[in-house]
């Protein structure tokens, strides 16, 4: 992997994941330490990221969690109209496993009149948008704070789904190829979602058009497991047959 490459990469896991050490970043990307520290001095100086003794965060990293503010932001309209299309699918009653991210907020916004939903997340905001409702049964997966999704993430997050076992998962992600499946800036998420494809009866994937095709460097290859992907209506008909083709329904809205 070329350098530049490199620092685009470590800048994702730093959206994503609000900060990184030293150490995991000369693991997973199989440099040495002092080359990690050039990175991050560069990117300092060139994007908003601030060093600190063994790693980085992002800047405005307290943000997200003084004001409770996720970090993508961007086609939100899309978003909110994935989010209502798949409350659709969700009613009083239902058990149900909901993932981190401003889709699924935009979702959990549309369940509040829902009753006696048992819920299991790994979104620590969508726990409370939902937790307003006395009748709902929430169970929020601990692990390492990922505080630009207000969420957790991990092998510790995973271990919380081993005994669950849901009528639906819907979930977000970074990208989805229809080669590479589910993909992501980091490895850490790898385990979670795995752990929440497994423990659910239908698998609903929220994602808007400009995921499509987005490959991250991290891939779960489990396209044959998605049974819906609700997007929106820049999807290319060509691209929704290929969907098809892999047992994947496409809901468009």
């Amino acid at each position: 992997m070329f350098q530049e490459q490199r620092r685009e990469k470590i800048l994702e896991l730093l959206r994503e994941n609000g900060s990184c050490r030293v150490q995991e970043l000369s693991a997973l990307f199989h440099v040495s330490e002092p080359t990690i520290r050039q990175d991050l001095e560069t990117l300092e100086k060139t994007h908003s990221v601030t060093r600190q003794h063994g790693g980085a965060f992002i800047t405005g990293y307290a943000s997200f969690t003084d004001k409770m503010k996720l970090e993508h932001t961007e086609f939100m309209e899309e978003k909110q109209r994935i989010g209502a299309k798949a409350a659709e699918f969700i009613k009083s009653g239902d058990s149900i496993i909901l993932d981190s991210g401003s889709t699924l907020t935009e979702l959990a916004k549309c369940l509040m009149d829902r009753k006696s939903l048992n819920i299991i997340t790994t979104a620590i905001n969508i726990t409370l948008i939902l937790g307003a409702e006395p009748t709902n049964h929430i169970i929020l997966a601990g692990g390492e704070l990922k505080a630009p999704t207000l969420s957790v993430t991990g092998e510790k997050a995973a271990v919380m789904f081993k005994d669950i076992y849901a009528e639906k998962l819907f979930l977000a992600t970074g990208g989805f190829s229809l080669t590479a499946g589910l993909t992501y800036p980091g490895i850490s998420d790898l385990p979670l979602k795995q752990a929440m494809i497994n423990s659910a009866h239908t698998i609903f994937l929220l994602a808007d058009s400009s995921k499509l095709e987005k490959i991250y460097f991290a891939s779960l290859n489990c396209q044959k497991k998605i049974n819906y992907l609700i997007t929106d209506d820049g999807v290319d008909p060509a691209y929704v047959k290929s969907l098809n083709d892999l047992g994947i329904e496409v809901i468009i809205c």
